[in-house]
């Protein structure tokens, strides 16, 4: 089981859960998003985030400021190419996809740190974070962007991981929320910064 201690006690994810993180912007959602990818990252877990908003400098900063000492991460960086920012080349910490619109790209880097960081040193159990849905939907239209978080959230079920998904509730409607809500196992809602899980069951 992955443990959530201090920031959603009494809350355990069984291997394979996806939970989707919604609220209203600006909330904390970020924040609580990187706290849960911390609290196994400290406790000897492995940490994936794919960042469709801020580069991977950013997100090593902002990860490294919650973690001790240097946990195993990899960072699926949708942001930087797409900036034009010089010419960059994937290492073992950072790969690049194109821009969040190139998915394909974005599920084979995933895979290959999956396999690297299950295979290659022994991590298994690991938390995902994608960073964020609602970015994803600025890019590319609900059809598309339900495609692959279905095959997304099936690579998490699989690789016996956890997926920490973050969405601006009040940038969509109301059907498109309850469209994406169904490949969750469980949805954190931030309500004047409390989070409240609502699960289908864990």
């Amino acid at each position: 089981m992955y443990e959530l201690p201090d920031v959603l006690p009494d809350t355990e994810l069984r291997p394979g859960t996806n939970v989707l993180i919604s609220a209203a912007s600006p909330s904390g959602k970020r924040e609580l998003a990187y706290e849960l990818l911390a609290v196994g990252a400290n406790g000897g877990e492995g940490s994936i985030v794919v960042t469709t908003e801020d580069g991977a400098e950013e997100v090593l900063s902002a990860f490294a400021d919650l973690v001790e000492g240097e946990p195993p991460i990899g960072v699926v960086d949708c942001v930087t190419k797409q900036r034009g920012i010089g010419a960059v080349e994937d290492d073992s910490t950072v790969k690049y996809a194109s821009s969040p619109v190139d998915m394909t790209g974005i599920g084979i880097k995933l895979s290959e740190f999956l396999e690297e960081f299950r295979g290659g040193r022994g991590l298994t159990e690991n938390r995902i974070l994608l960073h964020s849905v609602s970015t994803l939907l600025t890019h590319s239209n609900l059809q598309t962007v339900f495609r692959f978080l279905h095959v997304f959230t099936g690579r998490i079920r699989s690789a016996d991981a956890v997926g920490i998904y973050v969405i601006d509730s009040t940038a969509h409607d109301e059907q498109t929320m309850n469209t994406l809500k169904q490949l969750f196992d469980a949805v954190v809602e931030l309500d004047d910064g409390e989070p409240t899980v609502r699960t289908s069951g864990l």
